[in-house]
């Protein structure tokens, strides 16, 4: 694609707008490179891995920190005798953090298949070896530390001995020779790594010593005295051995970086491409962007769009609709000056260069467009007093020059095409253009004020005509597309608009009557009926949207209640098998109780699919079934013919259901048997564990109860209670409770090597 297209479309504007959102040199100077794809499979993971980012982004919500720019270490760790410096290690180290913490926060959303976005950022195999010796030798501030070698810690405490004794000794000696005078500072300072006074000018001369500098103003020198030359002396020894010691420190982490060098290359461009993604993510909430979806082939059809620029600077920029219909692949737009043909043809040639980068746009969902390898631009006047070339000619050539490129592929935006010469010659010629691009298969947008090309909108086939609309009375620009029809160009109506005065303005509309070409009045009604058109499709979308937020809100508050109610007739359920349990009440007012609360479940449950209820005479007894309404299994005793209705036995509760209530189980049936004399069915092999540790008896056995329940609403075939041994009270109150509860078959100690009399194994019915 030339370059040429993306400065007219002023596509270097929009990365420029993405480089300013990036956190990171190197992530901005990669949003500045960012070019159009070549292939439908490149856009199309472009355009996954913005959605994957975006809603990382927004569900963990990571935030991109600041990274020097690291390309220039590569090249220099290819000699082998390079060592990085303390800075390049450093910066290293605050790139690897990042990256660590960036992998950690994705790797806690593994269940959501972010694949695309795992491999693009993430595929390399993490430099261990170098992270942690980087991370064991400096610290937080950049600096080695003591304990990246034993050397280096010997030496340094030597240092910080000999600081010590320094201090002493200055003081004493300043108390000794009554310096406290002469002193401009109370304390040592360094100098040429020296330890030195800070004395006044004028008392230089009051003792023996050497003299290494002056301040600025020339009032203070630092003076060495005798007593500190030895010491000084090795003090120097000291830190050249510190030197060669965090030289080794730093040729062992170069070492490191090196062996490691392609997983920390990857590292640091997976941080660029993270930085360009979040760019990426804070453009679209600039302005509202999304990515839409490229095909292969097809018509252009952009949903509410929005220029980019005008809509990063301007909130309330009018979205218009640019779409054309199967067949369709030319658009003619026309209507008056400074209506907005011109940012209509330049949106949808932005829009493209961007949603073929992975760039979101600033268009609705639904919005799609057709992969275009080359896009062509005449906009605007392009003449040169330079080159002595004029706004025809300038057309003429530039597309004399691309003519042989254009194909099916193609997009060719033309603003004004023709304008530079005679109006019958240059329509003429623009029709002959558009005629050949349609049959090239090129997309076309065009905007023109030609009358004939208007005309030729309106009949030839593949070729849509769209007019921008103006209000009827104001005369203003609305910045909305009516499609098939055209418009009037309104150049009296704009000129009066700007200022013209009144005595040109009369003489051109004489001019034009006279003309007899004044067809105005009829564009204006056709402008009308479509602006009344227009404002009554946008009432019945806002009806429609509003219809569709009140059904939505209908849904919450039922799924709201009926979650409520569903809840409360739970838990009443489980009060009367708790009343039963305990004997408080009979069987008979128990299933009456628990009828109830079945069929006011049954009034509030969602409708279940036809396929999950069998027919009356698919139950028989034995057979096990599910009870839809609570999700639990139960079997089959007997069933009443005329009322249609099952006796099931659901975890020791025998109760009437109606045939449609019920589905079919996992498990297949079995040969029945009487209630006092039934085996129980064949269990699941799945295991429930409750732990019980800690708790007070009451609230042991209530957990308990929880934990049984959970079991049978999930079809467990076993349960593992953990009591703990202590004094055997607790275990003691849960055999109790088991022995009594109606969906135990068994239950006993577990093996010694599974926890002993510390667990009891159980087993349902």
């Amino acid at each position: 694609m030339e370059s040429r297209t993306f400065q007219v479309l002023e596509f270097p504007k929009i990365l420029g707008a993405l480089s300013g959102f990036a956190t990171s040199e190197p992530g901005a100077a990669a949003c500045l490179a960012i070019h159009p794809y070549d292939d439908l499979e490149s856009v199309r993971r472009a355009g996954v891995l913005f959605e994957q980012g975006a809603a990382w982004v927004g569900e963990s919500g990571f935030r991109m920190r600041a990274f020097p720019e690291l390309g220039g270490i590569f090249p220099h760790l290819g000699s082998e005798l390079a060592v990085l410096d303390q800075d390049a290690l450093f910066a290293l180290k605050i790139l690897l953090d990042l990256a660590k913490d960036a992998r950690e926060s994705l790797g806690s959303f593994e269940e959501r298949g972010w694949e695309v976005l795992k491999d693009e950022l993430f595929a390399y195999a993490w430099p261990q070896k170098t992270v942690s010796g980087i991370g064991r030798c400096l610290d937080a501030e950049g600096q080695i530390k003591d304990e990246s070698s034993p050397n280096l810690m010997s030496v340094r405490q030597e240092i910080r001995a000999i600081h010590q004794r320094c201090t002493k000794r200055v003081k004493d000696f300043i108390l000794q020779e009554n310096l406290g005078a002469a002193m401009q500072d109370e304390f040592m300072t360094v100098s040429s790594d020296r330890y030195v006074l800070p004395i006044k000018a004028n008392f230089k001369n009051k003792t023996k010593g050497i003299i290494h500098d002056y301040s600025q103003t020339g009032e203070t020198c630092y003076f060495e005295p005798i007593f500190l030359v030895e010491t000084n002396n090795k003090l120097q020894e000291l830190k050249r051995e510190e030197r060669a010691e965090e030289y080794k420190v730093l040729q062992y982490l170069t070492g490191l970086v090196r062996q490691e060098q392609e997983e920390v290359r990857e590292a640091y461009h997976g941080l660029v491409t993270l930085d360009v993604l979040m760019a990426k993510v804070r453009l679209a909430d600039a302005y509202g962007g999304r990515t839409i979806e490229v095909t292969e082939e097809g018509a252009p059809k952009l949903l509410k769009a929005r220029h980019p620029l005008l809509a990063l600077t301007d909130e309330s920029v009018h979205p218009v609709n640019i779409e054309l219909l199967d067949g369709q692949r030319a658009m003619i737009v026309s209507g008056g000056n400074a209506g907005g043909k011109t940012v209509c043809l330049k949106t949808v040639g932005l829009i493209g260069l961007m949603a073929f980068s992975g760039l979101p746009v600033p268009a609705a969902e639904g919005s799609s467009l057709p992969l275009w390898e080359d896009i062509f631009v005449i906009m605007g006047d392009e003449q040169s007093l330079e080159e002595n070339v004029s706004t025809f000619t300038a057309q003429i050539q530039y597309l004399r020059r691309v003519w042989d490129k254009v194909d099916a592929r193609s997009l060719f935006i033309l603003d004004e095409f023709g304008a530079g010469t005679d109006p019958t010659q240059g329509a003429a010629l623009a029709q002959a253009v558009i005629d050949s691009l349609l049959e090239k298969r090129a997309t076309a947008f065009t905007a023109t004020h030609f009358p004939a090309l208007k005309a030729y909108a309106m009949a030839t086939k593949g070729v849509r005509a769209a007019s921008v609309l103006f209000d009827p009375s104001t005369k203003r620009p609305l910045f909305r597309l009516a499609y098939d029809q055209v418009g009037a160009s309104i150049a009296l109506d704009v000129a009066r608009e700007h200022g013209l005065p009144a005595a040109i303005l009369e003489r051109a509309e004489k001019y034009l009557l006279l003309d007899g070409s004044d067809t105005s009045a009829v564009l204006d009604r056709l402008n009308a009926m479509a602006v009344k058109k227009e404002a009554e499709l946008d009432a019945i979308e806002e009806e429609r949207t509003r219809i569709e937020r009140k059904r939505a809100n209908l849904e919450q508050k039922f799924e709201k209640e009926r979650t409520k109610i569903l809840k409360e007739v739970q838990s009443k359920a489980q009060d009367v098998v708790k009343q039963w349990k305990t004997e408080r009440i009979g069987q008979k007012e128990a299933r009456k109780k628990l009828h109830q609360a079945r069929l006011r479940i049954e009034d509030i449950a969602p409708e279940r699919k036809k396929d999950t209820v069998f027919s009356f005479s698919d139950i028989v007894p034995g057979k096990k079934v599910s009870y839809l309404a609570w999700n639990k299994s139960g079997t089959v005793l007997e069933i009443n013919e005329k009322k249609k209705q099952a006796k099931v036995d659901i975890g020791g509760v025998a109760m009437w259901v109606k045939a449609e209530h019920l589905g079919p189980a996992d498990d297949v049936s079995r040969p029945f048997a009487k209630p006092a004399e039934a085996k129980a069915p064949a269990t699941s092999e799945l295991v429930v564990e409750v732990d019980l540790r800690g708790h007070r008896a009451d609230e042991a056995l209530s957990e308990l109860e929880r934990a049984l329940d959970a079991a049978l609403r999930k079809g467990a075939g076993k349960l593992e209670i953990v009591h703990g041994r202590g004094t055997g009270a607790l275990r003691r109150e849960v055999h109790e409770f088991l022995k009594y509860y109606p969906a135990v078959e068994n239950f006993s100690l577990a093996p010694e090597d599974r926890g002993g009399d510390g667990m009891t194994e159980v087993t349902l019915k």
